[in-house]
């Protein structure tokens, strides 16, 4: 473990820099000039060799004045790790915030010295990853939308027939549903730069959302279509449905509509819960081919196929996102797991079931994984290699490998305890957004709920700062529940952090989130960023009492991986 001061991540901040008590400040002078050697009888003969003060009057001639490389006085200075006046700051770690707090707060106890994994000196952190701002992202959806409606209006015909009125909404609901069809594909394509800037979790929210808004386009696109078609021909609605179906066109597109149906119903909460992971996602693959089966349609509408440029472009845009999603969907996993060979190095027990495992392999530091990010990790064994399961990276990537640590919940993290070293790894990612470049403040407060310690443990032990900068509260139901508590704590006493545990059932009398508690833990709490990792209901609690104590919720930086 290194130092502070010469870790490769830390950079010395002012405001951290105390005046020295062993060396007065010196007045600047200005520049001596050089002695003149045709005078040597005038240099020096009237000044003395040690610096007094001298008045203004009777000082001596400049030239006398002893060269700068002979001041003894930089050459004195204490090493920056001698400083003995921070070494009293892990003491905080240990002080109570006020009586009530000190019922729930376990703070940090002498423990066998434990090394925690290191940070590679070159890799991830040397090469910054391309992220795409949620703000330039929502920029480019609805610029896209407004195109589309551009489109739909430079093809409108004005009219106040009912017919006509009918078939232009129709028109223009079919091409933002199109449109909206890709976004989503967009979304879920896995891209590095989309995924670091805006998050997995933030990704598949708004890809949810974007879902509910394009199924009711894709319904007020089929009401709007068939009553326009009945009142054109003056037929009753059963046989307008008839005649519409006798179109090849529209048959694929009634097929493509019923797949997305089937995706929304299963992707709906109460639903999903009741479905193996499995189900649900072979169900979500349908909607692969409703975008195909849309696309048909649309090629045949009189929109896109009124025009050379606009069947092109809009054939262009569908394929773009369908080369998108091969390429990091399929051939970067496949390419990845060729070029790193990851394998299972070690199984190793962290508590009641809680297990870290050790992947090992070719060149990881090339996969540019920061502290906070995650993985979609595929082990090739019987009872798992169907499932890309999404886990934290635990600690730095360091000599070739990477460490996850898994809290047995289901029947895919129970098979995880039983993988044997040499089974083979795929690994898609890193994905995640929950890392330093997030930081705006100097100070940092961790806040970690259960097994959600795994990313905020990396960043613990890799953000930035000096003694005091970085606080870690860590909450649990008892100290049986609490994850790597030796690494935390060496961590904390390595770089003199902060460290609490907020233990306590999450029903009891006494709230360790509540902002009275957390201000007297944390007492300038809203200058603070927060990196918030937890299960959800903890964590919605939490952000509601970090915003109640002040913190803004831009300082909120949060993953919730239900969404991921």
């Amino acid at each position: 473990m290194t130092t502070e001061a010469s870790h490769p991540l830390y950079v010395p901040l002012a405001p951290l820099t105390a005046p020295r008590a062993e060396e007065p400040r010196r007045r600047r002078r200005p520049p001596v000039p050089p002695a003149r050697p045709a005078e040597p009888a005038a240099a020096g003969s009237a000044r003395p060799t040690e610096p007094v003060a001298t008045p203004a009057a009777t000082r001596p001639a400049r030239s006398a004045r002893p060269a700068r490389s002979a001041r003894p006085a930089r050459s004195a200075r204490p090493a920056r790790s001698a400083r003995p006046a921070r070494s009293a700051r892990s003491a905080r770690s240990v002080r109570p915030a006020d009586p009530v707090a000190a019922r729930s707060v376990r703070s940090v106890r002498p423990a066998r010295p434990v090394r925690p994994s290191g940070v590679p000196s070159a890799g991830p952190s040397a090469v910054p990853a391309l992220r795409l701002a949620p703000g330039r992202l929502r920029a480019g959806v609805v610029a896209g939308a407004g195109a589309v409606g551009l489109l739909w209006g430079l093809q409108a015909r004005p009219s106040a027939r009912l017919d006509v009125l009918f078939a232009s909404g129709a028109h223009l609901t079919g091409l933002l549903a199109g449109y909206g069809v890709l976004v989503l594909l967009l979304l879920m394509a896995r891209i590095p730069a989309v995924e670091h800037g805006v998050g997995a979790d933030r990704l598949a929210r708004r890809h949810a959302l974007g879902g509910r808004y394009v199924l009711g386009l894709i319904a007020a696109h089929a009401v709007l279509a068939l009553c326009g078609h009945a009142v054109h021909t003056h037929a009753d609605l059963v046989t307008a449905v008839g005649d519409l179906l006798s179109y090849g066109a529209i048959a694929a597109a009634t097929a493509g509509t019923a797949l997305l149906v089937a995706v929304g119903i299963t992707s709906a909460r109460s639903v999903r819960r009741r479905l193996r992971h499995e189900t649900w996602r072979a169900v979500h693959l349908g909607a692969l081919l409703a975008a195909a089966l849309g696309f048909v349609h649309q090629l045949a509408g009189p929109d896109i196929a009124g025009g050379l440029l606009t069947r092109w472009l809009w054939s262009l845009a569908h394929a773009v996102v369908a080369v998108l999603l091969v390429w990091y969907r399929i051939v970067v996993p496949v390419r990845a797991a060729l070029r790193h060979d990851l394998r299972v190095a070690e199984v190793r027990d962290e508590g009641p079931g809680v297990v870290s495992v050790l992947i090992r392999g070719r060149g990881v530091d090339r996969l540019r994984a920061e502290p906070g990010q995650f993985f979609r990790w595929r082990f090739l064994r019987r009872g798992l290699w169907a499932t890309a399961l999404p886990f934290s990276l635990s600690a730095p990537v360091r000599d070739d490998t990477l460490r996850i640590t898994v809290k047995a919940l289901g029947d895919h993290t129970r098979r995880v305890r039983r993988l044997r070293p040499g089974t083979r790894v795929l690994a898609t990612g890193p994905f995640g957004a929950l890392t330093a470049h997030r930081r705006t403040r100097r100070k940092v407060l961790l806040l970690a709920g259960g097994v959600g310690i795994t990313p905020l443990r990396a960043l613990f032990e890799t953000l930035p700062g000096g003694p005091g900068d970085v606080t870690l509260l860590y909450r649990a139901s008892d100290s049986s529940s609490v994850v790597l508590r030796e690494e935390l704590e060496a961590i904390a006493r390595e770089r003199r952090a902060d460290l609490h545990f907020l233990l306590g059932p999450s029903d009891g009398s006494f709230d360790p989130l509540a902002p009275r508690a957390l201000r007297n833990l944390v007492p300038d709490l809203a200058a603070h960023d927060v990196y918030l990792c937890g299960p959800p209901a903890m964590a919605r609690a939490a952000t509601a009492s970090l915003r109640r104590a002040g913190v803004p919720a831009s300082r909120i930086h949060s993953e919730d991986f239900d969404h991921a």
